[in-house]
């Protein structure tokens, strides 16, 4: 037979099994960005390989390997964050996938958008914001207009631990999923 040596790989992954990836993963995730929580659909974004493929190539077509990371293309002059600032970059003892567990408790937003590392001694989400360049002031100011949206004086003042809770499992449930709306939950529970 003449595909007996025939074996897949990443790079000749073409349509339409490449787009129904792609579609599987936006799906899965909600159509947000696995990195910095912004709203992406098939056409602002692409596969994401957790494990750079040039690196690992066994792990190329790992659909535990693979997300959907916004900026399908980057252009010059615009910002150049998420999976494209990360390019090829990885250091297992460094990188907090996205998939971990509690992984978003590792930051800490302010209602002026920035995010920080929530330990000052977490070296791996110190690494991961510099790496992914996710407090860049592009990211910076959607998160604070994000946050301002929910989070103004009055809300501050009145709401109560009971308001805070049902805020977090509004914004953590899949079937409500917004843009950056982990960002909501997790400003939420720094409140509580």
């Amino acid at each position: 037979m003449a595909n007996e040596e025939w074996s897949p790989s990443y790079p000749v992954l073409q349509n339409p099994e490449k787009r129904c990836l792609h579609e599987s993963l936006l799906h899965e995730q909600g159509y947000l960005c696995c990195y910095c929580g912004y709203a992406i659909d098939l056409g602002s974004s692409h596969i994401e390989h957790f494990r750079p493929q040039e690196l690992y190539e066994p792990l190329a077509l790992d659909y535990a390997n693979l997300h959907a990371s916004c900026l399908r293309q980057t252009a010059p002059g615009k910002p150049v964050y998420c999976g494209h600032h990360k390019g090829n970059w990885f250091d297992e003892a460094l990188h907090i996938s996205p998939l971990q567990e509690g992984c978003e408790q590792r930051f800490r937003y302010s209602l002026n958008g920035e995010i920080k590392a929530a330990s000052p001694t977490d070296a791996s989400a110190a690494k991961m914001l510099d790496i992914l360049a996710l407090d860049i002031a592009f990211l910076r100011n959607r998160r604070k207009e994000a946050l301002a949206g929910i989070f103004d004086d009055q809300f501050l003042i009145d709401a109560t631990p009971e308001e805070l809770k049902q805020l977090i499992s509004l914004c953590r449930r899949p079937e409500h999923a917004r843009s950056l709306g982990h960002v909501m939950a997790r400003y939420a529970e720094q409140l509580l």
